[in-house]
């Protein structure tokens, strides 16, 4: 059979630099039955192929909607249907995935002139879960249908002698029982591993810290400050894990979803200014935010706002050395994001004591 496998976010993203794990099942399954596989990336020509895969992780992916009636094409994944995603054939699930899916269009990425360390996740990395689910029944996560965590692959079930690191998508590893073998397994390996999905903070405890912090990690730890209710919580884990590194993590701060569901005025300038306490909070412990805006944050009047402190956050060259008001400043006066700044600072003055907070002197 001749397949096809279109990774739609790697189409529709123009800077998604993520391989998609199922593609690679899919391909590695496919190939090791006999079937002849390529890594599709348009939609021209469908019709050739016995059978195309379409796969995306983000809803707002966007796919031409006549492709999906072919009747040749089957998709599936979190773009699609969110938290009621059909898991894959367990022995698709369960496969190796195929490490040489995205070969090709990498090496035509770096013959036009892209830097190698832009594919890192592509060439470097081993992929996969340890453990599946989570328990805290965030309204607004793609896990909120979970009830707790469990073991969901071994490690060698995706463990490559080509790849020399290994990158984890874990939904919360510290919820699972099993956590410390899972943990000293990985620590047995040699290799630096990564937790992508970022750790539970509020997990932490003495022996969890020991066994983290004196691994062979791999780029930022990452952790998640998503609500303002748990300040008090996450500053005692701050000071808790501040006894055994050094380190600046990094704490993904979710914004804009309305847990009452009321969407109001009154809901958009509370948001606003908890993440800035949120944001206040992890600079006085040297923490560096990470602002992930929940869709509907575009209906908000002070839109331009979130827009103003992601980019602020979101790059920490500029956020370790500039306030939100002199980032803003940057783009000069007759810039929309000077226009947001001025428009929100007449609107709410309380929050004007944020505008010049800076990194390290808070």
């Amino acid at each position: 059979m001749q397949i096809a496998i279109i990774d739609a976010d790697l189409i529709g993203r123009k800077r998604h630099r993520f391989p998609n794990l199922v593609c690679m099942k899919l391909s590695g399954y496919h190939k090791e039955i006999g079937n002849d596989v390529v890594l599709k990336t348009d939609y021209n020509n469908l019709e050739a192929f016995d059978k195309v895969y379409i796969a995306k992780v983000f809803t707002d992916t966007e796919i031409p909607a006549a492709v999906l009636a072919f009747p040749n094409v089957e998709y599936g994944g979190t773009g699609f249907f969110y938290d009621k995603a059909l898991p894959l054939p367990k022995d698709i699930e369960h496969h190796m995935p195929d490490y040489h899916l995205y070969d090709d269009w990498v090496n035509l990425q770096m013959e036009d002139g892209k830097r190698r360390q832009e594919f890192r996740y592509y060439t470097d990395y081993a992929i996969g879960y340890l453990t599946r689910g989570c328990f805290r029944h965030c309204e607004f996560c793609v896990n909120r249908n979970y009830d707790r965590v469990r073991i969901h692959s071994p490690l060698k079930e995706f463990l490559c002698e080509d790849k020399k690191k290994i990158c984890l998508l874990d939904d919360n590893f510290f919820g699972c029982t099993e956590w410390k073998t899972l943990l000293q397994e990985l620590k047995q390996t040699g290799l630096a591993f990564q937790f992508k999905q970022g750790l539970d903070e509020r997990l932490l405890t003495e022996e969890r810290c020991e066994m983290l912090f004196t691994s062979k990690y791999d780029g930022d730890y990452i952790f998640a400050f998503d609500n303002y209710a748990d300040a008090e919580l996450i500053q005692q884990k701050i000071c808790l894990l501040r006894k055994y590194t050094n380190v600046v993590p990094k704490f993904y701060c979710f914004t804009g979803y309305d847990r009452e569901e009321r969407w109001d005025t009154a809901f958009w300038k509370r948001d606003l200014l908890e993440l800035l306490y949120r944001i206040e909070i992890l600079m006085k412990h040297r923490c560096l935010p990470y602002v992930m805006r929940y869709q509907r944050y575009a209906e908000s009047p002070y839109k331009g706002m979130y827009i103003n402190i992601a980019r602020w956050c979101n790059q920490p060259a500029f956020f370790k050395k500039k306030s939100l008001r002199e980032f803003v400043y940057m783009n000069g006066e007759n810039s929309a994001s000077y226009r947001y700044l001025r428009d929100f600072e007449q609107n709410f003055p309380e929050a004007d004591y944020f505008m010049d907070l800076k990194f390290g002197e808070v």
